[in-house]
């Protein structure tokens, strides 16, 4: 079992940053592929962002790529999501989520963890 607890989110004004933790108990943190999604009011929940799990390998969904930067540290079994220059768009519910895999995923269905969210609201 791994545990998974996001923090971080809130308003901000777009143009703004925020940076969202994900904090990690459990199995091994360091063995498992990490990504984030988001889940807009009255759409599907949506790829943003994942990580293999030695953190060198990312990737991004295009809505958010030169925007948003994930990292994690496996000694603090945290994952993390800068978010810079926020659209209103990106307003969301955002998760993480933790995979068997140690290889990054895109698919949400080869998630088998996932945090309760924390909100993010852009205002224009």
């Amino acid at each position: 079992q791994v545990q998974l607890v996001e923090s971080g989110g809130g308003l901000v004004q777009a143009g703004g940053s925020l940076r969202l933790s994900c904090a990690a108990s459990g199995r091994t943190f360091s063995s498992h592929a990490m990504g984030w999604f988001r889940q807009a009011p009255g759409k599907e929940r949506e790829f943003v962002a994942a990580i293999d799990w030695k953190g060198g390998n990312i990737y991004y969904a295009e809505s958010v790529k030169g925007r948003f930067t994930i990292s994690r540290d496996n000694a603090k079994n945290t994952l993390y999501l800068q978010m810079n220059s926020l659209k209103p768009e990106d307003t969301a519910v955002y998760y993480c989520a933790a995979t068997y895999y140690g290889d990054l995923q895109t698919s949400e269905k080869l998630y088998t963890y996932w945090g309760q969210g924390t909100r993010v609201t852009v205002s224009s």
